[in-house]
């Protein structure tokens, strides 16, 4: 699944890479003491759920680490006006 990435891509993934060494470790580790720490008959069940959102929390940094280091978009110049609201309900509406 690996691409062929510019020099400037490679910059950002090695980026984002140190970013989740740090913020993940905390979440690798507690996932290790849990699975450690469980017999063979109790790691399905609760302990794959927490195991699970460990996981869904390291790639939710992943996302958000690749997102912080983009430039923010927007748009340039002015806004235009707002558009105007249709007519409202009159105050007899739903009798």
């Amino acid at each position: 699944m690996d691409a062929d990435l510019t020099p400037e891509q490679q910059a950002e993934a090695e980026r984002i890479y140190h970013v989740l060494r740090q913020s993940a470790d905390a979440d690798l580790r507690a996932m290790a003491r849990l699975l450690a720490g469980k017999a063979d008959a109790d790691l399905l069940g609760a302990a794959e759920f927490a195991v699970r959102d460990r996981a869904h929390r390291i790639a939710a940094a992943a996302l958000e680490a690749a997102l912080n280091g983009r430039k923010k978009g927007g748009t340039t110049g002015r806004r235009g006006p707002a558009r105007t609201a249709a007519n409202p309900p009159s105050s007899s509406a739903g009798k």
